[in-house]
């Protein structure tokens, strides 16, 4: 398979690890193990002090798959396979698409959702959004790129990099598209559970639809990126057995401690998501101080959910050359438009870190040009 360089994962490779700060991380702060370990219940404290670290199932741990078949309605945790959450759209990718297959996918968004696709030879159109309706995903737009020969819509709601967040009736009506088509639809939920109004929440796509994938995981909501535990919820039987046999030339099974370190963090659900939701309203808040500071120069739709968004750059400065500025001058790290291959008037900032106000203030002393203006971002 030739297949294009993944843009964000490069520089993220090359910025990440060395930038003292970051302005873009799509993931809530990192949870210290000795917190997680302290919320396990007497169940899992015993299966974490007599794990052994030998081969696990290949579906996923039992209890895993039955913390993770509580955050549906009606779906049953032989209908879920735990995967890393990337591997996971490479093995659906792979069973689900063949060449001169056609693909429609929400665009900006992250690369491997379509670039997959590109690479087993299909053809794939872009469902882009309207930046002047609030980032609005039209579903008329949908409907106008999707035919009887589309075998597989793609989308990622909430969101990223945007933060958008459609409304019930307009999931249905990309249900109806894809069912009108007789398509799969892949849903990319790594970000479900950090609406900012819960009543917002949509159900998830394998609920409503029965052939629809859900694409979820620990990474982005709960904080445990280090974990690498995702998973795949569908109700078509054939496809989960295809998806199986797939996964047996890729990691054939998950990390045992990873399991159990996962299954504590679901069965500690809410108390996880509401931390995470507050520090992410918090940050919208600095955010939105920041961009008024400084509106001749940004401009943004404030997030409905998820913990990432995505502001317009009004000045001649391009996002390229900021990011350029703020890695050189300030050591800060800020993902540009172009690594999302989305022209070069944004930038993402993640909502996530509780570090976050600090390096806005590095940001806005950035744009003041030193004018000592940090305050902007501060407590109102």
């Amino acid at each position: 398979m030739e297949i294009t360089p993944f843009a964000l994962e490069r520089y993220y490779a090359k910025h990440e690890f060395t930038a003292r700060y970051l302005l873009s991380s799509s993931d809530c702060d990192g949870l210290a193990m000795a917190e997680l370990l302290s919320w396990a219940d007497d169940e899992l404290r015993a299966a974490w002090d007599g794990l052994r670290l030998g081969y696990t199932e290949s579906p996923g741990h039992p209890l895993l798959r039955a913390a993770i078949a509580l955050l549906y309605d009606g779906v049953d945790p032989d209908e879920i396979i735990t995967f890393v959450p990337e591997e996971a759209i490479f093995a659906a990718m792979n069973c689900l698409v063949r060449p001169g297959d056609h693909v429609v996918c929400t665009f900006p968004g992250y690369q491997s959702l379509y670039e997959v696709a590109v690479a087993l030879g299909a053809a794939v159109e872009r469902w882009t959004p309207r930046e002047e309706q609030g980032w609005y995903f039209d579903p008329d737009d949908l409907a106008g790129l999707v035919g009887p020969q589309t075998r597989l819509i793609v989308v990622n709601f909430p969101h990223n990099p945007t933060g958008f967040l459609p409304c019930r009736d307009d999931l249905l009506r990309v249900i109806e598209t894809a069912r009108g088509a007789g398509a799969h639809l892949f849903c990319d939920e790594m970000y479900r559970f950090l609406e900012q109004d819960p009543a917002d929440r949509l159900p998830s796509a394998p609920e409503i639809y029965e052939r629809a994938l859900s694409l979820c995981g620990v990474s982005k909501t709960y904080g445990l990126a280090g974990l690498r535990v995702g998973w795949l919820v569908t109700r078509d039987a054939a496809l989960r057995a295809s998806l199986q046999r797939f996964k047996d030339y890729l990691t054939i099974c998950g990390s045992a401690p990873s399991e159990i370190l996962a299954t504590i963090a679901l069965r500690s659900h809410g108390r996880i998501v509401a931390r995470h939701v507050e520090r992410i309203r918090r940050n919208m808040d600095a955010v939105e101080r920041l961009i008024e500071a400084h509106r001749d120069r940004l401009a943004w739709v404030r997030p409905g959910a998820g913990s990432t968004c995505f502001p317009r750059l009004l000045g001649a400065t391009g996002a390229s050359e900021l990011a350029r500025r703020l890695l050189a001058e300030r050591d800060v790290m800020v993902a540009p438009a172009g690594v999302f291959g989305y022209g070069d008037r944004h930038i993402r900032v993640g909502l996530g870190r509780e570090n976050l106000p600090d390096v806005l203030a590095i940001v806005d002393d950035f744009l003041g040009d030193g004018a000592g203006r940090r305050r902007s971002v501060g407590p109102p």
